[in-house]
């Protein structure tokens, strides 16, 4: 099964790590991805940008308007994604609670939906509305 793990950061805590000490969290963090991989258990991710980089659509009155920013009321952001293979959720927890990254923020685990019947019915309701 599928879990995907939001990992979040507080920006400002990043900012004032040395290089010395983000490099080695960095290589940390890499080191126990590429454990995950040797297991089978990682199934992919993504870092981010910095939210300041990011935009948010939302949708409203029948139009879409964009905004700078994700603008949370947090000081912790969303960091990254790391899409986790694991026979349930309990073993996704103990697999990302050896993840470094966990030290650096909060991880959010959430079994991914599986969506397959869902988009086989849509398919179907869709050529038929073409005939």
């Amino acid at each position: 099964m599928k879990y995907i793990c939001l990992g979040y950061m507080d920006e400002k805590k990043w900012e004032t790590m040395s290089d010395s000490e983000r490099n080695v969290f960095v290589d940390e963090c890499f080191a126990y991805d590429d454990e995950l991989r040797q297991n089978n258990h990682f199934a992919g991710g993504e870092a981010l940008e910095s939210p300041r980089n990011a935009v948010t659509l939302r949708y409203k009155n029948g139009t879409v308007s964009v905004t700078d920013g994700p603008f949370a009321e947090t000081k912790q952001q969303l960091g990254g994604i790391l899409i986790l293979e694991a026979r349930d959720l309990n073993h996704a927890i103990q697999l990302m609670s050896k993840h470094p990254g966990v030290r650096g923020g909060p991880f959010e685990i959430r079994p991914a939906a599986d969506l397959t019947e869902m988009v086989a019915e849509s398919e179907r309701r869709r050529l038929t509305q073409k005939k």
